[in-house]
């Protein structure tokens, strides 16, 4: 995890610009009902009339209200609003005026000078009085001759209304100020709205056009905040998936850099199969989990927590808070169950992985020997293994995105019949309804949005474990903090000095008290039976493992005190079975000495016997080599694994049996050329061929891991009878005579 930290740390500042759209998209997204509920209540219903505080009203409609008002309320209309005329007004501003207000043309009227709070309050209930109080019903004008009939002579009901005193006022509009109380406020904004139409109506106002000036403007917004909305979407899309792409490619890399410096001890413990599924599909999974947490994780929260805001003070409040235990509740369940199940998804993926690689780089033993079927079984146990297991965790994962579809359909027509219900009493507005509706959607698409990342949550948790796991190894060879230099003075010399060695976990040491040394411009050569030790010998020196006990040293120094680095550039190493990679022949010749010339190639393929088959190809030295060297035969693979070495000019020479797939006459030939190019380097040779190290300044045989016998071959035939009889299995008596 630190790791995985340590490079989103690099990345903070797409981060950070990731979090900042996501925000700005999800306040777009919450703006969107708002707008929807506004085209319904004040565009459809309403008219486009938004505010019941009119721009202009008549001088009769001014009076009135003036009348129904006291006096403090009374001075806050008179502020607010001032009276034009023709004769008042330029003839730019008449011409302007009149055009949105016909009745100017007929006589005077008041326009709005400033908006505020208190006019607001103060303009909503007479508002709604004068309304009421100008319909002709029955039951209005029974109201008005009760009132008139305590006025004698006076038959304008307004004009008695202007002579009471502000108690007589508050006290005769005493009930229906307490009865308009106890409506929503949306409510009663549309009666006097209401007001306000009838009044336009009188003015000639062009009502039409005001509601499809406020329609287009509004849905021009809406259009507007869709196209922002994609386009942040997009951004947003654009960067997670460069920030995923980045950390993949990061973590590939260290985890490639830090299995380069595994040793056998770590290569055992964490299996090749393993650790090609962990370089690919782990990562691979951790890749799309930051996407989706950029993606997804976080602007849910933001969307679900901005729209859980917006519908908190409603008194459907309840609808949402049933819709999330619900789903929180099929999460929890889910995940229960779903989580043991992936942890083995990927340790059955190890296993595909592992037994796919055998039968691919095994596949000409396995037709030799006839036992396909025994693969194919194999392979069919671990496919059905993993595909069973598969498809329960995606069945059980099927189930979610159902129910929650389920559950969002029910919330949805619970909100229907409960809000229907408010709708009729009037204590809800359609629009509001819809803008609750889609708040509650988008709650409910949050928690689906986080229950689809949650999905993968668990395998990519899974997957962090095991990257974690690579890269937190502990290193068993590796460079000590303070490392020497080598001492040039003893340049070439190897010592080892009553080594040990025993491979982890292993009961018995597999080598033991081995001494010798090698100086420069010797041979040294290994022999002994197979598990004897000898290829465990020679690895020890490029520190391929860390001796147990014991030392060795290389130009007088502890190989474990120098950099892992300079002692490796030392060493021109030939494994026992020959490797090249991908490549041409150039390639696999320079791959140890890059910087290596013309010269330095043409030498190292003479020497190694290689020239000759090279020259017989199309390309030349710029042939193509497959993976693994599939297209050569083995003896041109270890002849091209030999010129790899020479191409280094090292100062040690190790051939761990590199001869075995070379022809007597081939064998010869190269001994010899490669003794002029040898002379000042230090050679090691593990040999099965008494053939090949017949002429080693010294010769090393090796028994169970213990040293039996160290001299020339003359030697040797006299005083070692495990060499005698590994060079009598091979060689007759005259031959090793003549020898």
């Amino acid at each position: 995890m630190r790791k995985i930290a340590k490079i989103l740390k690099k990345l903070w500042l797409p981060i950070v610009i990731v979090v900042c759209l996501l925000y700005f998209q999800a306040k777009c997204d919450l703006m969107l009902p708002d707008y929807t509920s506004k085209i319904v209540n004040v565009g459809i219903q309403q008219g486009g009339i938004e505010t019941h505080v009119m721009d202009a009203m008549s001088e009769e409609t001014y009076m009135h209200l003036k009348a129904l008002m006291v006096n403090s309320e009374a001075s806050i209309l008179e502020d607010s609003y001032e009276k034009i005329s023709r004769d008042s007004l330029s003839k730019e501003e008449y011409a302007k005026y009149v055009k949105k207000y016909p009745l100017l043309e007929e006589e005077d009227i008041y326009i709005l000078k400033e908006n505020t709070k208190e006019l607001s309050s103060v303009l909503k209930v007479p508002l709604i009085i004068t309304m009421n109080l100008e319909q002709d019903t029955e039951e209005v004008q029974k109201v008005k001759n009760e009132i008139l009939k305590n006025a004698p002579g006076v038959t304008d009901i307004y004009q008695v209304f202007s002579y009471m005193s502000d108690e007589e006022k508050k006290k005769m509009f005493e009930e229906v100020t307490s009865s308009l109380e106890e409506m929503p406020d949306s409510i009663l904004d549309q009666m006097a709205i209401q007001g306000v139409k009838t009044e336009y109506q009188k003015m000639n106002v062009d009502l039409d056009q005001i509601q499809l000036s406020y329609l287009f403007d509004k849905g021009i917004r809406m259009v507007g905040l869709a196209f922002l909305i994609m386009l942040l979407a997009i951004l947003v899309t654009f960067l997670s998936a460069q920030i995923g792409s980045r950390l993949a490619r990061d973590l590939r890399s260290s985890v490639v850099h830090k299995v380069m410096d595994f040793s056998s001890k770590e290569f055992k413990e964490i299996s090749q199969a393993s650790l090609i599924t962990r370089s690919t599909n782990d990562i691979q999974q951790i890749q799309m989990l930051v996407v989706m947490v950029l993606r997804i994780l976080i602007y849910a929260p933001i969307l679900g927590f901005g729209a859980i805001t917006k519908v908190s003070g409603s008194s459907m409040a309840w609808v949402i808070a049933l819709a999330v235990g619900l789903i929180l509740s099929l999460v929890i369940t889910l995940f229960a169950f779903a989580l043991p199940k992936f942890q083995r998804v990927q340790k059955l993926v190890d296993k595909l992985n592992l037994v796919s690689r055998e039968i691919l780089t095994g596949l000409s033993v396995i037709r030799a020997f006839r036992t396909e079927k025994h693969e194919k079984k194999r392979f069919e146990d671990a496919n059905r293994d993993l595909t069973k297991t598969n498809l329960f965790v995606n069945r059980l994962m099927t189930i979610m995105m159902p129910t929650m579809m389920f559950i969002m359909n029910v919330v949805s027509i619970l909100i229907i019949w409960v809000g229907s219900k408010k709708v009729d009493l009037g204590t809800m507005q359609v629009g509001d309804l819809m803008a609750f509706i889609t708040y509650t959607m988008q709650i409910i698409m949050s928690f689906l949005m986080i229950s689809m990342v949650s999905i993968m949550l668990p395998r990519a948790w899974i997957s962090i474990k095991r990257v974690a796991e690579v890269l937190n190894k502990d290193i068993s060879v590796k460079n000590k903090k303070e490392t020497k230099e080598f001492d040039e003075s003893k340049k070439g010399t190897v010592e080892f000095k009553d080594v040990y060695f025993r491979y982890p976990d292993a009961e018995e040491d597999i080598l033991s008290n081995i001494s010798f040394k090698a100086t420069k411009g010797t041979t040294t050569a290994f022999i002994g039976s197979t598990g004897s030790g000898k290829s465990t010998l020679i690895n020890l020196i490029p520190r391929f493992f860390d001796v147990t006990g014991g030392k060795i040293l290389i130009d007088g120094v502890d190989i474990r005190d120098v950099k892992l680095e300079d002692l490796r550039a030392k060493i021109g190493y030939v494994p026992q079975k020959g490797m090249l990679f991908s490549g041409t022949i150039r390639s696999n010749i320079l791959f140890g000495n890059e910087k290596g010339s013309e010269e330095d190639l043409y030498k190292a393929a003479k020497i190694s016997q290689s020239e000759e088959f090279i020259s017989e190809k199309e390309g030349k030295y710029d042939s193509e080599i497959s993976q693994g060297g599939t297209n050569v035969s083995g003896g041109q693979k270890q002849r091209l694994s030999i010129a790899r070495a020479i191409a280094m000019n090292p100062e040690i020479y190790i051939f761990d049996d590199s001869f075995s797939a070379l022809d007597y006459k081939t064998d010869h030939k190269l001994r010899k050329e490669l003794t002029q190019v040898t002379k000042d380097s230090t050679i090691f040779i593990v040999a099965q061929r008494i053939s090949t190290i017949l002429h080693a300044d010294q010769i090393i045989v090796l028994d169970q891991g213990k040293v039996v016998g160290i001299g020339k071959h003359a030697e040797l035939l006299k005083t070692c009878d495990v060499y005698k009889e590994i060079a009598l299995s091979q060689l007759s008596k005259e031959e090793l005579e003549h020898e």
